[in-house]
């Protein structure tokens, strides 16, 4: 493993992505740090569940259906958008170890997965939303950390002070490239605070939800412009057409409700 170096600050890292192996069984860094993310969001989210209504047993329940499926759902996004790669070896689609995991495909399979949840338990969906996706943003800004580790999803060459140097295998050289793991982790930790702040403070059932996609849309567009291993259909950087259509409707949306809520309570002019 070549060593990550941040010139700016005089920091090297030398970290190998395999954090240790048991009976055979290899355990990367990446995984670990996914894991950490959702025990300390799981954690944070128990602890509150009860002050919104929702017991803590149903949190710990969902998670047993929405992570699973947010690892599939990752995946086959990931695969049927660059099928290319694996139409030859069908079982290099198992091979997650590899990476190719897609969080927009994650968020979309968690969702569906806490939405039956939600109805089977007869829990409001929008209640449900509301109240575990700052905990989603949190989860996101930890398992970020593990793209750092993997040197992947960076983003173009530039000579910014905050620049990390990696080695790339291809051109065997050293280069000077935008962290956007870190940006993206700065991003999700601040809508995660914003999202518990505002909480408390919603005035229609939905808005959490509707403004995390909003928020980390708006992100993501911008980030995912500079990173070097978008997924593409002809020349539309996929993920980065997602966020952006996100942003624009969630956004729209959330004023159309608010906007509702003010034409109704006017008070009559009869």
């Amino acid at each position: 493993m070549h060593p990550i170096i941040v010139p700016g600050l005089g920091l090297t890292f030398t970290i190998n992505r395999m954090a240790f192996s048991i009976l055979g069984l290899q355990i990367y860094w990446y995984g670990i740090l996914i894991a950490l993310g959702f025990s300390l969001a799981t954690f944070l989210a128990v602890r509150e569940s009860k002050k919104y209504g929702i017991e803590s047993n149903d949190i710990l329940d969902l998670l047993l259906f929405a992570l699973p499926a947010a690892i599939v759902g990752a995946r086959l996004y990931y695969v049927i958008f660059s099928w290319q790669d694996y139409q030859n070896n069908l079982i290099s689609v198992f091979d997650i170890h590899q990476g190719g995991l897609a969080i927009y495909g994650g968020v979309i399979a968690a969702l569906i997965a806490a939405s039956l949840f939600a109805r089977k338990r007869k829990i409001g969906v929008l209640k449900l939303f509301d109240f575990t996706i700052p905990y989603l943003a949190l989860g996101q800004s930890i398992g970020r950390w593990g793209n750092f580790i993997n040197q992947e999803a960076h983003g173009v060459e530039t000579s910014l002070p905050w620049r990390m140097e990696i080695f790339n295998t291809e051109s065997m050289r050293y280069m000077s490239v935008h962290p956007t793991f870190l940006y993206e982790s700065l991003w999700d930790f601040s809508l995660f605070l914003f999202l518990i702040w505002f909480r408390k403070r919603k005035k229609l059932s939905g808005e959490v939800f509707i403004l995390y996609l909003a928020i980390y849309g708006l992100g993501r567009c911008f980030i995912e412009g500079l990173r070097t291993d978008s997924l593409y259909i002809g020349s539309i950087r996929i993920s980065q057409f997602v966020a952006g259509a996100c942003f624009i409707i969630f956004l729209l949306l959330f004023i159309i409700r608010r906007l509702r809520i003010k034409s109704t309570s006017k008070p009559s002019t009869y």
